[in-house]
């Protein structure tokens, strides 16, 4: 990881006036070292660290400072805006569960929470039958650990393992993260669930000529030779559906692989959506790339357009596993944040969001390729599907991965006018809304071939 820390002193920058971007100050903008400064004062560190620009609005696929600076978008806010930021049938939607008034109502029934969760189900589809909502990403994949093994104690598995991925990322509380798959984040935990198993992730580079299920075999050999087998002592396979900081997906029969060995053993297969949901690699969830079927997704960040909602989706079997009472968030289904599920779906549909992020992908990635190309000593990888990619950097001339050059691309597209996702490692990740134009998309990223060069030749 990198530990580059931008600076939220401005300087003089190149004024831009474009459509799409509008730099007419120094960035960072004046007053941002103070909003910083205050912040820093009473906020964990934790949430810190991110590029210094302080947001005033966000409309569409632009953000905006108090100063009439305007950036092309390509975070989503971390995934979140796939619809648009600011998206007004979202908002008039709240609106109109706000004007009743109806803000909460824990577990009793309203009428918003009823038509969501049908239309949800309906959205996911066969053989999806229920969904259990809660409030954040990393309780939904706690839930799904919790349902897992209530499925493994019923069927009678004699331990109640869950096979997990190296490098993999589930959320930041206790089960979620034993399962994810990057141990200096777990340290502070103190010890680990012996029935939590973690085998290598199929990086392209690491193959080495093998095939993804090849790969996987020699992974779960070494987990039988500790003493672990798949059928009494495995209940379930969490898998992110691509590996978040690089957006690297798994070759397919890897996957399908696992999908062999669920059957076979009445292992439960579940995929981590958080990122790639809800349109973002131009299908409606990202496991579809495999062609596989899951039996539990765990969604959020799209769901809800920046609304705090998350899910977990499974047949009817393994999600009345609970008895009543035995699985609740306080927040979970609340009227606001299910308006916001409604409305997101129907934005999803209404503007074709998944053939058109499919269109709009091949137009991202022969463009981002294009760059690799230019840049081939410095750019080793280009990897995602849909709108959503990550570029991996590496030293020149060399194979080992540079995490500094992200970090200073990523600052001088700042100061362009495009916003992207500084990861801390040797990737920068790209995921503009799905609405956002033809036109923008390909500005945005000449901005950060401006970026890359301009870096590169010290201006």
């Amino acid at each position: 990881m990198s530990n580059y820390k931008f600076s939220s002193i401005p300087i003089n920058v190149p004024k831009v006036n474009r459509k799409n971007r509008v730099i007419n100050t120094a960035i960072p903008a004046p007053g941002t070292d103070d909003c910083i400064r205050l912040l820093e004062q009473y906020e964990s560190r934790s949430m810190q660290g991110q590029m210094p620009i302080v947001w005033d609005r966000a409309e569409d696929f632009n953000i905006y400072d108090r100063h009439g600076n305007k950036w092309i978008d390509f975070t989503s806010t971390i995934f979140v805006s796939n619809v648009g930021h600011g998206n007004r049938n979202i908002c008039n939607a709240v609106k109109k569960v706000l004007e009743k008034p109806l803000i909460h109502s824990y577990a009793y029934v309203n009428e918003e929470r009823v038509q969501y969760h049908k239309k949800l189900v309906e959205f996911i589809g066969s053989p999806f039958e229920k969904a259990f909502l809660l409030s954040a990403g990393t309780e939904s994949t706690e839930a799904a650990l919790k349902l897992m093994r209530m499925n493994g104690k019923n069927i009678g598995k004699r331990r109640l393992g869950i096979i997990c991925i190296e490098g993999n990322w589930h959320g930041r509380t206790l089960g979620a993260q034993m399962m994810s798959g990057i141990p200096s984040q777990k340290e502070w935990i103190g010890y680990h669930d012996p029935n939590i198993h973690h085998i290598p992730f199929p990086y392209p580079w690491a193959l080495n000529g093998k095939t993804g299920a090849e790969f996987l075999q020699m992974g779960l050999n070494n987990l039988q030779k500790s003493g672990v087998d798949l059928e009494n002592d495995i209940c379930g396979f969490m898998l992110e559906t691509f590996q978040g900081w690089g957006a690297i997906f798994y070759p397919k029969e890897f996957v399908q692989a696992i999908e062999d060995i669920c059957i076979k053993n009445n292992i439960l297969l579940t995929f981590d959506e958080m990122q790639s949901g809800f349109a973002r690699t131009g299908k409606k969830f990202g496991y579809e790339h495999y062609e596989v079927q899951a039996d539990l997704l765990c969604c959020g960040k799209g769901i809800a357009s920046g609304f705090p909602l998350s899910a977990v989706i499974g047949t009817a079997e393994i999600m009345d596993l609970p008895e009543v009472g035995n699985m609740s968030s306080t927040h979970s289904a609340n009227p606001i944040v299910c308006a916001a599920g409604m409305a997101t779906l129907q934005e999803i549909n209404r503007l074709d969001l998944v053939r058109e992020t499919e269109r709009k992908g091949k137009i991202f990635f022969d463009m981002l390729n294009e760059l690799k190309n230019k840049y081939p000593d410095r750019i080793s990888w280009v990897l995602g599907n849909g709108l959503i990619s990550a570029l991996l950097f590496k030293l020149p001339r060399e194979q080992e991965p540079d995490t500094v050059f992200p970090s200073l691309v990523s600052e001088k597209a700042m100061q362009k006018g495009l916003l992207v996702v500084h990861t801390g490692r040797e990737s920068i990740k790209l995921a503009p809304p799905l609405i956002i134009s033809d036109e923008a998309l390909i500005e945005g990223i000449g901005v950060l071939d401006e970026s890359i060069y301009e870096v590169l030749n010290n201006k």
